[in-house]
């Protein structure tokens, strides 16, 4: 469903990275308005603006362009806010609620949530003023996104760096998103697993990861805490999410068992080796004119223990990634290992599984079987975590 989203642009150089997130909203069907300071206008043609999104950008408190009164308009229409780059100027004058501007006055009267993004030098980003501002904004419920630290503009390297756009488009789609995982805790793993044979060598698998951080995504929009632990991917991980990194079974069976007790929902998407080097060694091993033989032994099976150790009210989701049989060994598995449910996958489809950005899937229970088609994983993500609600055994 296409949301109203009023982008708030003050001066700043960053304000150029604000044209890739008018674009990105506007290609997802979504109403862009934009909002734009005199001195954003100095960095940026207001027209700009207009031929990404093809709706009016406003500058002036006191032009119309219709029978409303322009704030007001503005302030009821909006489903979210986004101010970015949110100036040190600007923190001040809204901490201090101060409307003597178009931006200024419209947030004034909005009820709609409010993301700011602060981007400037590090010194006035540290300034102890510029800090209290955020501060006294975040109490009054304005969601304060932190700077990146980085080279800046002004020659200083330090934290001051407006976030790159695609995360500032997440972060407003995770605020439109329905919020029915709220107060839930949500562990998920995610990626393969690396088991060392040598310090250049090692086992491992095709897995990327790549559903397993939708999961995490979809749980952390719908207003859930969520950990990811996951293996070595090339993912950058999802906005607001308790992220722990591992490379091997043994580390990820580690921060599993220090992070399930809390979880109501375990979602292990992780492809985890099944079998790792009986003997790692701390030397490149030399290749010689011989065959190489390496010596396997089991990992311990993850999802297996934490089932048979899970309290009532906790729900445990396992993942069946197969090439054949799909339904026989994913039955088997959800039934060796006690998991409530199993989401099983056919790898051997093609352009399906592993890498891809689309999956199908079926969710199997003690009772039922629900094939899900081919989608984005995405979607599949939002969809799983629709049938656990459904299911009544969130």
């Amino acid at each position: 469903m296409a949301a109203n989203i009023v982008l708030g642009v003050t001066g700043g150089i960053a304000a150029y990275k604000m044209l890739q997130v008018a674009s990105n909203l506007t290609k997802l069907n979504h109403n862009v308005y934009t909002i734009m300071t005199e001195s954003a206008t100095k960095f940026i043609n207001p027209l700009t603006f207009h031929s990404l999104t093809h709706l009016p950008v406003e500058t002036d408190l006191f032009s119309s362009t219709s029978n409303e009164v322009k704030h007001i308009e503005l302030a009821d229409q909006a489903d979210v806010f986004l101010i970015a780059p949110a100036s040190a100027n600007f923190l001040g004058k809204a901490a201090a609620g101060i409307a003597d501007d178009l931006l200024t006055t419209v947030i004034l009267a909005s009820r709609a949530p409010i993301i700011v993004a602060p981007s400037m030098n590090v010194h006035m980003f540290e300034n102890q003023i510029v800090q209290q501002n955020m501060t006294v904004l975040a109490e009054r419920g304005y969601q304060i996104i932190s700077p990146a630290a980085g080279y800046l503009a002004c020659g200083y390297t330090g934290k001051g760096r407006l976030p790159e756009p695609e995360l500032l488009v997440e972060a407003v789609l995770k605020e439109l998103s329905k919020k029915d995982l709220t107060g839930k805790n949500i562990l998920i793993t995610a990626g393969p697993t690396r088991e060392a044979i040598d310090p250049v060598r090692f086992i491992s698998n095709n897995s990327s990861g790549k559903m397993g951080y939708a999961l995490a995504k979809a749980a952390a929009y719908r207003g859930a805490d969520v950990t990811l632990i996951s293996g070595p991917t090339a993912l950058t991980p999802p906005v607001g999410v308790n992220y722990i990194a591992v490379k091997t079974a043994a580390e990820m069976k580690t921060e599993v068992d220090n992070n399930f007790s809390k979880s109501d929902i375990t979602i292990m998407a992780a492809a985890v080796a099944d079998y790792r080097p009986l003997q790692t060694n701390s030397e490149k091993l030399k290749k010689s004119t011989g065959n190489l033989k390496v010596e396997l032994t089991r990992t311990t099976d993850i999802l297996a223990e934490i089932a048979k150790n899970k309290r009532k009210d906790q729900l445990v989701v396992g993942f069946a990634a197969e090439s054949q049989n799909l339904l026989a060994n994913a039955q088997k598995k959800l039934e060796e290992k006690a998991a409530d449910f199993i989401i099983a996958n056919d790898i051997s489809l093609p352009d399906l599984g592993f890498g891809s950005n689309n999956n199908k899937i079926t969710i199997l229970t003690g009772e039922s079987k629900t094939t899900l088609p081919v989608q984005s994983k995405e979607k599949l993500a939002h969809k799983i975590f629709d049938y656990l609600i459904d299911s009544g055994r969130k």
